[in-house]
């Protein structure tokens, strides 16, 4: 039987990467369901090439325009956040690929946890902005979550046979970015079209910008402690500017497990739709011959000061993490828009924590009310 897919976002970089999985494995997968924000067209075209049963844009405003294109083929075609929410849910659906981007990711994957269906999770902020309550849900309803960020997926696979060997820490790998070996006063005028050129990987424009911020690694410190039960302070970041080590564990006896392989993100995506099989591939490959230099350093936490924001907000709890990311989407988007400058994003975002109601154990309606004051505090510093 072919596994039924939903890919919540897949007109971004890991849904077009998810059906690029879908295509080369056509006797193992098939996609039921697509959504995206805003990308009509690309949804379109998608939506032609795989016939899903459900095809869903966010954007309402959309909707005619999407239902004209699509009139002449079986599919349902819905629109809103709400009815993102209702796809996930439907019986025939086996896996969810959790790749929108944000805060919107939040409440369309915890229906699918509630639904029971099997989570490749893309969308970091999920586990950012509510990770207690996702993982008390995934328990409750005995539903998997299978990473899909590289470096998430590398944790996975080292622990893979050690589930009764405890973690001493987890080695988190980070590129650092475009910037990696900018000064303070070169950042000072980095512009977002620098930002966007990450030398590395391929991915959308608000993840690429974190990367070059490196909140994109404090979000995967906060997904990470979730995800495998450690504290944060188990945690660390290591700059590796080759991507070949995805990350690493190291174990109470001093041993430690690394995954490498080429920056693709297609391979963990495929590990997360099969695991615990592996399929063929025609991936790139690291060769091991040709790689002259694997080297890692610590993060600069002067530079690079959203790493340490992140590590604060964890440390503090609550609802802080779910400040941190509206204060960062804000942020971001502000500075892709030549708003704000690159190392003000990291001043915006201070500001906010420092100035949001605090709620030491909030429940999801207080997760949603803090998203909304920390996004006004946050707008209201940006000129």
């Amino acid at each position: 039987m072919k596994k039924q897919i939903a890919i919540l976002g897949s007109t971004g970089s890991i849904g077009t990467q998810t059906l690029d999985v879908v295509r080369a494995n056509p006797d193992r997968f098939e996609v039921y369901a697509i959504s995206a924000n805003r990308s009509v067209d690309k949804l379109i075209e998608q939506a032609r090439e795989f016939h899903p049963e459900v095809v869903c844009i966010a954007d309402e405003s959309l909707y005619d325009q999407l239902q004209s294109a699509l009139e002449d083929m079986p599919c349902k075609v819905w629109a809103g956040a709400a009815a993102i929410a209702d796809m996930v849910t439907m019986p025939s659906i086996d896996i969810v690929v959790a790749a929108m981007v944000g805060y919107a990711g939040l409440c369309p994957t915890m229906a699918a946890i509630r639904a029971g269906k099997t989570i490749a999770l893309a969308n970091k902020e999920t586990m950012v902005v509510a990770g207690e309550i996702i993982c008390d849900l995934a328990r409750q309803y005995h539903t998997p979550i299978l990473p899909v960020d590289s470096e998430h997926s590398a944790i996975f696979q080292s622990l893979v046979g050690e589930d009764c060997n405890a973690i001493d820490k987890i080695l988190l790998t980070a590129s650092g970015g475009p910037f990696r070996t900018f000064s303070l006063e070169q950042m000072q005028t980095v512009t977002a079209a620098q930002a966007l050129k990450h030398p590395n990987w391929d991915m959308g424009a608000k993840i690429t910008i974190d990367s070059a911020s490196m909140m994109n690694k404090g979000f995967e410190v906060i997904e990470a402690k979730w995800l495998f039960g450690v504290n944060y302070d188990q945690i660390e970041v290591l700059v590796h500017p080759q991507s070949i080590v995805h990350s690493a564990v190291q174990f109470k006896d001093g041993a430690i497990k690394a995954q490498l392989g080429a920056p693709d993100m297609r391979l963990p995506i495929q590990y997360a739709l099969t695991f615990p099989e592996r399929l063929p591939s025609d991936f790139p490959r690291a060769d091991l011959l040709t790689l002259k230099n694997l080297t890692f350093e610590k993060p600069d936490l002067e530079r690079f000061p959203n790493l340490r924001l992140a590590y604060e907000a964890i440390a503090r709890g609550g609802n802080m993490p779910c400040v941190l990311n509206a204060a960062n989407e804000v942020a971001n988007l502000a500075f892709r828009e030549g708003k704000c400058g690159f190392l003000e994003m990291s001043e915006i975002i201070a500001d906010t924590m420092a100035k949001t109601t605090y709620i030491q154990k909030p429940t999801y309606e207080d997760y949603v009310a803090s998203d909304k004051e920390a996004r006004q505090i946050a707008n209201l510093q940006i000129g």
